[in-house]
């Protein structure tokens, strides 16, 4: 089982790689590495594993050649969850299955508990995956998948900034904010707008 390919899926803030083995039309099979590791920790197990399976390697945020996040954020585990559901996307995977190690077993099981209908099988090694009191359940994933879900769209709809003359800019201010006067409204445009050639 060669390896196949290295893979780059653009994020907001650089991009998150991954190595791939076997078929790309074979069963689609996510691999999860532990902390502080990357997608190599999976090089020795991948080739004994069945064959006729699609294996990404993905590196978390700021592991292996995967993009740090900006200096002074944070890495949560659900942003780890939300990398796993943006390499998903680019991928165009609906269903596949989830092997986790460690860390990446603990994310492996907070996505399946997010979204069931993704993953048709979870593999933990040296993991407990994720585990919530019952009467929390149901709140937090709803919570977490709008969280998510919402930020994703978002993502998928960012454009350039519009130019618009300075006049316009302040008939747009007014418009969202009735509680503005003209005056108000002009003074945090000279803070809050930027001119470019095109308005």
């Amino acid at each position: 089982l060669g390896m196949l390919s290295e893979l780059k899926f653009p994020v907001p803030w650089g991009h998150v790689a991954a190595k791939a083995w076997g078929p790309s039309d074979g069963h689609p099979v996510l691999c999860l590495h532990g902390w502080l590791d990357n997608a190599n920790t999976f090089d020795k197990l991948i080739p004994l594993l069945p064959r006729g399976c699609y294996y990404v390697a993905m590196d978390f945020s700021g592991h292996g050649l995967s993009s740090h996040r900006p200096a002074g954020f944070p890495y949560h585990f659900l942003d780890y969850v939300t990398d796993v559901r943006r390499v998903a996307a680019a991928l165009q995977w609906r269903r596949f299955t989830l092997m986790g190690h460690s860390m990446g077993g603990a994310v492996a099981g907070m996505f399946c508990f997010l979204y069931p209908e993704m993953v048709d099988k979870l593999i933990l090694l040296e993991s407990l995956g994720f585990l919530l009191a019952p009467e929390d359940t149901e709140a937090w994933v709803k919570s977490k998948r709008r969280v998510i879900d919402r930020l994703l769209s978002l993502e998928a709809k960012q454009q350039t900034p519009k130019a618009r003359s300075p006049e316009a800019a302040l008939q747009r201010l007014l418009e969202a904010n009735s509680h503005l006067t003209a005056e108000g409204g002009a003074i945090l445009l000279q803070r809050g707008a930027t001119e470019t050639p095109a308005g």
